[in-house]
């Protein structure tokens, strides 16, 4: 009996001792995979240096029809962009149609997934690499707050729309996996985007995911966030600090934003109190009064975006920008090329591709009458330090 116990628990250390060996072997696999996902994240970040965001053409429109996306940037605006020297765009695609399509919707939509596969060959094929951005509307995004359907439709339809493209080039073809999440739980977030990046990896195993914080992406967002298990992620956060400057004239996000106008940057008190009586409230005239008192400028620009960088070296994961501009519409156009100038030069300072927003919308660097030739912003290509080729 004693010499049958010892084989026995002897049997068992062996099998143990197998057992960790095994389970040592696979940590090791899985840490080699990891660092060479990061290896390829870093890699591909390279693509993602300058771009542009391709806005209100396949999201934020809500007529997706062919009659308004074939003339609302067509292939010359995309030859334009690569002529300017931008070397990715950025395609937001609007969550609803995308749906509709592959349930093989009927009418105006029937043809949205050729159309959109015409957009991203033809990027391509103009050398430009694409991020695939799903770009929900606020409505969409804040099912996924409180509603596991939501994201289960929002899992669903990322291995739908992972799996139609990933037969083009990996190289070159980048998952977003979400625009501005405005999922104020970041915990919740954090499971969220975890649970759709394995779906995405499991449909397409050689592309590249981007991820982001939760809420609207911000730098605090970026801040909270801890990075995914997948190696093979670029991660991004966007930047329009501050908000009394490049919203100003807004009619979206804080009201008083649509009172003001022909605020400078960089900041000076000349002229503050005259801009400070264009808004009504006493506590609102007293944050445009901060914006003014905070001296913003490119030393204050890149100190937040050495913040972003401090992140991204901490985790050892690539870092890119997806988002930054000022609206036009009401701000003085010195200013403006100098807010762009100053974000732009601090990001690439600290090695963080960026993707302005954007081509012809509010923000655009260029303006265009549907069907025209588009009139490229020379002074915003020079902010961008880009040149006409």
């Amino acid at each position: 009996m004693v010499g049958t116990s010892r084989y026995l628990r002897g049997k068992m250390v062996h099998r143990c001792l197998a057992v960790t060996a095994i389970l040592i072997v696979l940590a090791a696999s899985a840490a080699a995979q990891d660092r060479a996902g990061v290896e390829t994240a870093f890699a591909r970040a390279q693509h993602l240096r300058h771009g542009i965001n391709a806005s209100e053409w396949f999201a934020q429109s809500g007529d997706y029809s062919a009659a308004r996306t074939n003339r609302y940037t067509d292939a010359q605006d995309i030859a334009l962009m690569a002529r300017l020297g931008f070397d990715h765009v950025r395609l937001s695609i609007d969550a609803d149609a995308l749906e509709q399509a592959f349930d093989g919707a009927k009418g105006p939509y029937a043809d949205f997934l050729p159309r959109l596969d015409r957009s991203v060959d033809t990027i391509l094929a103009d050398g430009l690499a694409v991020e695939i951005d799903l770009h929900p509307t606020d409505a969409w995004k804040q099912q996924l707050r409180s509603g596991d359907y939501a994201v289960d439709r929002f899992t669903t339809l990322w291995r739908n729309l992972a799996a139609h493209y990933a037969n083009r080039d990996p190289e070159r073809v980048f998952f977003e996996i979400l625009n501005e999440p405005e999922v104020e739980d970041a915990f919740r977030w954090a499971g969220i985007q975890a649970h759709v990046a394995v779906a995405i990896r499991h449909v397409a195993p050689r592309n590249t995911i981007i991820a982001t914080g939760a809420n609207y992406s911000n730098l605090r967002d970026l801040l909270r966030l801890e990075p995914l298990a997948d190696g093979n992620v670029i991660y991004n956060f966007h930047f329009y600090e501050p908000h009394e400057f490049t919203h100003q004239g807004a009619n979206w996000g804080v009201t008083w934003w649509s009172a003001t106008h022909s605020i400078p940057y960089p900041a000076t008190t000349a002229g503050m109190q005259a801009l400070l009586a264009e808004v009504p409230g006493a506590a609102d005239r007293s944050d445009l009064e901060n914006y003014f008192l905070d001296s913003w400028n490119a030393q204050h620009i890149q100190a937040l975006i050495d913040e972003a960088s401090a992140w991204a070296s901490a985790h050892r994961v690539p870092l890119i920008c997806d988002e930054f501009g000022a609206y036009r519409a009401y701000t003085d156009p010195a200013s403006r090329a100098n807010w762009i100038r100053d974000t732009r030069t601090a990001l690439e300072k600290d090695g963080i591709g960026w993707a302005m927003w954007d081509y012809r919308g509010g923000f655009g660097v260029v303006t265009k009458q549907d069907g025209q030739p588009a009139h490229v912003d020379e002074s915003i290509v020079k902010a961008l330090g880009l040149k006409e080729r």
